[in-house]
C-alpha cells in the first residue's frame, strides 16, 4: 500500500515470478467451494464466505472425502479412522451427525456436492478446489506452488484419534515427497549457479538430510564468487547434522569445504552454533477465576484459544499455560522458564455477562505491566466468546510486544548484532518514513539476511521495506526494485511457507509493485487461513479487493482490521487502505475526513495524500486541494498525472478514470 506502485514494462518483470492466478481459479465458473488443507484448514464459499465446521471430526470427514474425491468412501472406513475407539453404531450414528453438520455447514453453496447413500459418501470435486489436491501438479513449473505444498497438511486435526494421526501421517508423507520430487526436478533443471544454489535450499528446506544437495549448494555459492556464503552453507551442513542427526558431514563435504579454502590441512571442527533467539518469549498464565458464578471451563478454553492463537505470529517463543502453572507449582515461576513476558488475567461470569480482564507484563528489568485491557461479553455462545475475545487480544498484544522489543534492540550495544536484533531496530526506522532512518533500516535489513540467510522475517520484512522505497518516490530505477522485492518476498516464503505475514508481505509486492492482484488476493487468502489475526493481511486483502472493484468487500475486511487492532502503533498506514474504496465508492467527503486523520497521525506519508487530492478535485475544493498538492510535492517533488497512471493497481477502467480526474481537477498535471 505504500503507494500505487511502478508498473512493469513485459520485461522488467522478474523471470522467475510465474503467474499462479490460474491456480485457484483455473476452473472459477465451476468452482462453488475452495477447501485449504495446507497448514490449517480453512473452507469458503467462491464468495469468500467462510464455511469451516465448528467440531474438528467433522472438518476430518470432509477432508478425507475432499482428498479421495471424487472416490467414493465408505461410510465404515470414516467411522473406523474418526471413532475407532467406539462401537459400530455409536460411530456410526456420529458419523451420520457429522455429515448432518457438514451439510449444514456448507449450506446452499454445498448443495449437491455431497453425495450419500447407505454405505459411501463422496464429494463432488468439479465443484471444489482442494490445495492438496491442485498445487502437487503445478510444484515443478511454478515456485510458488511448490513453497505452499511445503506447509503440514492439516496442522490443527492432529490427536483427533490414533487411526485419523496414522492416515494423515501417511497422507503428509506422500505429500512431502511429491515436494521433494519436484524441487529435486527443478534443481535438476537448473543451469546457472545461482540457480543451482536457489533451488538446492529449497530441496533443503524439505528434507536436510539430501547431503549430496548441500555439496550442490556449497559448489554453486563458491561458482558465483560468493566464497562467505559457500562457508556459510558449509556451516548451516554440519550445525543441522549435529543438531538432527547427531552426526557429522561425511569426509567427502568436508574436504570441498576446505578445498575453498586451498589449504593442505583437513579443516579443524568449530563449536557448532546453536541457533539464536529470534523471538520474545511470552508464556500465558492460567487465568483466575472469580466469582461464585465463574466457569472454569471458560478460564481454561480462553487461555487454550489465546495460545494458540498467538502461535501463529512466527516470531513470538510460546510457553503455554500448563508449563506456567507447573513451574509455579515447583515454586521455580517465570524465571525458570526464561520469560520475557507473561499474559494474565482473570474471568468473572455473572449471570448471562462474562468479563475478561487481561494484562501483559514485562519482566526485564524494572518489570512493568505494559498493556491492560477489560472485554466484557454475553455469555450465551461461550465458544464464540473465547474465539471473538483471543482474537481481538493477540492481534493488539503482538505489535505491543514488537514494538517494546524493537525499542529495547535500539538501546542494546550495536557489536555482534543477530539478525533478530538487526530486524527489530529496523522495523521502526521504516515507520519514521525520514530518508535517513529509512536507509538505515535498508542496510540493517541487508545485513541481517546476510547473517542469517535462514531467517525468512529479515527476507520478507527487507522486500517489505523496498515497497516504501517506490511509494515515497525513492527509488532510483523501478525495474531493479520491482526484481529484487520480488526475490525477497518470494525468498522469504520458501524458507517458511506457513509464516502468514511473509505471505502477506509477498502479495502486497505482487499487487502494489506488479499490478498482478489476482495472484495476491490467492496469497492473502493463504496468510488468512493461516493466522486469521493478523492485521496487515486484513489490509492488505481489502485493498486488493478494491483493486478487483469488490469496494464493498474491501471495507468489510478493513472493518475486520479495525475490530481486531483499533489502535494498531502504525495505524496511520493500515488506515490509509480505507481511502481507495471509499473514493471509488465516490464517497468523497468520507476520504475527505479520514485522510485527515491519517495525515494527522504522520504527515511524511505520501499515499494518502494522492487519494485525498483526488477527492478535493471532485469536491471542487480547490483552496484545500491547492494546500494538499503542495504538502505532497514537498514529499515527492516529480509526481504528476503521468506518474499517478503507471503507478496505480486499479483493474477496472472506471476506477483507474475516476482517481485520474481528481487529480486533474485538483490541479495535477
Amino acid at each position: 500500500m505504500s503507494d500505487f506502485a511502478v508498473r512493469p514494462s513485459k520485461d522488467s518483470r522478474p523471470s522467475e515470478a510465474p503467474d499462479l492466478s490460474a491456480v485457484p481459479m483455473a476452473a472459477a465458473p465451476a468452482i462453488r467451494l475452495r477447501i485449504t488443507m495446507l497448514g490449517r484448514m480453512d473452507v469458503r464459499a467462491v464468495t469468500g464466505e467462510p464455511l469451516l465446521p465448528r467440531s474438528r471430526k467433522t472438518r476430518a470427514v470432509l477432508a478425507v472425502l475432499a482428498l479421495e474425491s471424487p472416490g467414493l468412501v465408505s461410510r465404515q472406513r470414516l467411522a473406523d479412522l474418526l471413532w475407532s475407539r467406539r462401537g459400530e453404531e455409536q460411530a456410526r450414528g456420529s458419523l451420520r451427525q457429522a455429515l448432518h453438520e457438514l451439510q449444514e455447514t456448507l449450506g446452499a453453496d454445498g448443495r449437491g456436492l455431497i453425495s450419500a447413500t447407505r454405505e459411501t459418501v463422496s464429494l463432488n470435486d468439479e465443484g471444489v478446489w482442494t490445495d492438496a489436491r491442485a498445487l502437487p501438479a503445478l510444484a515443478r513449473d511454478r515456485v510458488e506452488a511448490l513453497n505452499l505444498l511445503q506447509a503440514e497438511l492439516l496442522s490443527d486435526l492432529d490427536g483427533l484419534d490414533a487411526a485419523f494421526d496414522a492416515w494423515l501421517a501417511e497422507q503428509r508423507r506422500r505429500l512431502r515427497e511429491v515436494a521433494l520430487e519436484a524441487a529435486t526436478a527443478r534443481l535438476a533443471a537448473a543451469t546457472t549457479a545461482e540457480s543451482r544454489a536457489q533451488e538446492a535450499r529449497r530441496v533443503l528446506i524439505i528434507d536436510p538430510a539430501q547431503e549430496p544437495v548441500w555439496r550442490i549448494m556449497i559448489r554453486a555459492e563458491a561458482e558465483r564468487g560468493d566464497r562467505g556464503a559457500a562457508f556459510a552453507a558449509w556451516e548451516e551442513c554440519r550445525r543441522v547434522f549435529a543438531e538432527r542427526f547427531r552426526s557429522a558431514p561425511s569426509p567427502e563435504t568436508a574436504a570441498l569445504a576446505e578445498s575453498l579454502r586451498g589449504e593442505a590441512t583437513v579443516m579443524q571442527p568449530q563449536p557448532i552454533r546453536r541457533a539464536v533467539v529470534r523471538g520474545a518469549r511470552l508464556g500465558v498464565l492460567p487465568f483466575k477465576v472469580l466469582g461464585d458464578e465463574a466457569d472454569a471451563e471458560v478460564s481454561l478454553g480462553l487461555a487454550g484459544e489465546i495460545t494458540a492463537a498467538l502461535a501463529r505470529f512466527r516470531w513470538l517463543v510460546l510457553v503455554d499455560s500448563a508449563s506456567v502453572a507447573a513451574a509455579e507449582r515447583q515454586q521455580s515461576g517465570e524465571g525458570a522458564l526464561d520469560l520475557d513476558f507473561t499474559l494474565s488475567g482473570t474471568v468473572q461470569r455473572a449471570g448471562g455477562r462474562v468479563r475478561v480482564t487481561l494484562r501483559l507484563t514485562d519482566h526485564r528489568p524494572p518489570e512493568a505491566v505494559v498493556w491492560a485491557e477489560r472485554f466484557d461479553r454475553d455469555a450465551g455462545d461461550l465458544l464464540a466468546l473465547q474465539d471473538e475475545i483471543a482474537a481481538e487480544v493477540v492481534a493488539r498484544v503482538d505489535p505491543e510486544i514488537l514494538l517494546i522489543e524493537a525499542n529495547r534492540a535500539a538501546a542494546r550495544h550495536t557489536v555482534m548484532a543477530t539478525a533478530y536484533d538487526l530486524l527489530l531496530r529496523a522495523i521502526p526506522a521504516i515507520y519514521r518514513l525520514d530518508r535517513q532512518s529509512y536507509e538505515l533500516a535498508g542496510a540493517m535489513l541487508t545485513e541481517a539476511t546476510r547473517l542469517e540467510p535462514d531467517y525468512a522475517p529479515a527476507f520478507a520484512w527487507h522486500a517489505y521495506w523496498h515497497l516504501f522505497l517506490v511509494g515515497q518516490g525513492w527509488a532510483p530505477n523501478g525495474a531493479d526494485v520491482l526484481a529484487k522485492s520480488e526475490e525477497l518476498a518470494t525468498r522469504a516464503v520458501a524458507l517458511d511457507p506457513s509464516d502468514a505475514q511473509a505471505l502477506a508481505i509477498l502479495g502486497h509486492v505482487r499487487a502494489f509493485l506488479h499490478h498482478r492482484v489476482a495472484e495476491a488476493v490467492t496469497l492473502y487468502e493463504r496468510a488468512l487461513a493461516l493466522n486469521p489475526n493478523l492485521p496487515m493481511a486484513w489490509v492488505f486483502s481489502a485493498l486488493a479487493l478494491s483493486y478487483h472493484g469488490k469496494h464493498e468487500e474491501a471495507l468489510k475486511r478493513w472493518d475486520r482490521y479495525k475490530r481486531l487492532a483499533p489502535l494498531h502503533p502504525h495505524a496511520f498506514f493500515f488506515d490509509a487502505a480505507r481511502l481507495v474504496p471509499l473514493l471509488m465508492m465516490r464517497r468523497h467527503e468520507e476520504v475527505d475526513a479520514a485522510a485527515r486523520q491519517v495525515t494527522a497521525l504522520h504527515a511524511g506519508f505520501t499515499f494518502p495524500y494522492k487519494i485525498w487530492l483526488s477527492a478535493l478535485g471532485h469536491l471542487g475544493r480547490m483552496k484545500e486541494a491547492e494546500e494538499v498538492r503542495r504538502h505532497l510535492m514537498g514529499i515527492e517533488p516529480d509526481f504528476d498525472l503521468a506518474k499517478a497512471r503507471e503507478r496505480a493497481p486499479l483493474q477496472e477502467t472506471h476506477d483507474l478514470a475516476h482517481y485520474l480526474a481528481g487529480l486533474h481537477k485538483a490541479g495535477l498535471t
